[in-house]
């Protein structure tokens, strides 16, 4: 796995950015770069457990391991839901047990500092590659307007 990172520097509050990030009606915004009508499901809670899933159910397990809001957040994927079936032991998803996604935001000067990464295996390297790239702009542009 390589871990691809993509930052940012935004002019806007730091709490402003991190709920474009993670509020219900923004999120999808930004991530529609990845499949559109994304949704991600948490307990915010450090080990409690988040779904990142596209229209039809089917997307990521995680946990988190790191969390200091308006900071970071740190995904663990622990594994995969498909057509409703949730799998975190098989052979495929062992081999991307424990792969991270990570997110964090520093205030410098009044300017935001944002940088998002994610460990990925090649096959999927591109999409993350658009999905990402795209949506940190469309969190900056959210961000930055009026």
């Amino acid at each position: 796995m390589k871990e691809l990172k993509f930052s940012k520097e935004i002019n806007a509050p730091i709490q402003k950015v991190w709920d474009i990030l993670w509020n219900e009606d923004t999120y999808g915004k930004w991530t529609r770069f990845f499949t559109e009508g994304s949704r991600m499901e948490s307990d915010w809670q450090v080990g409690g457990r988040t779904v990142f899933l596209d229209p039809d159910n089917n997307g990521m397990i995680a946990t988190i391991t790191e969390l200091d809001v308006p900071h970071k957040v740190y995904f663990s994927h622990q594994g995969h839901i498909i057509k409703g079936v949730e799998d975190t032991t098989s052979d495929e998803v062992k081999a991307f047990a424990g792969a991270m996604e990570k997110y964090d935001l520093e205030e410098k000067d009044g300017i935001i500092y944002l940088e998002m990464s994610v460990e990925v295996f090649d096959d999927f390297e591109q999409m993350m590659i658009n999905g990402f790239t795209k949506g940190i702009a469309e969190v900056k542009r959210l961000a930055e307007e009026g």
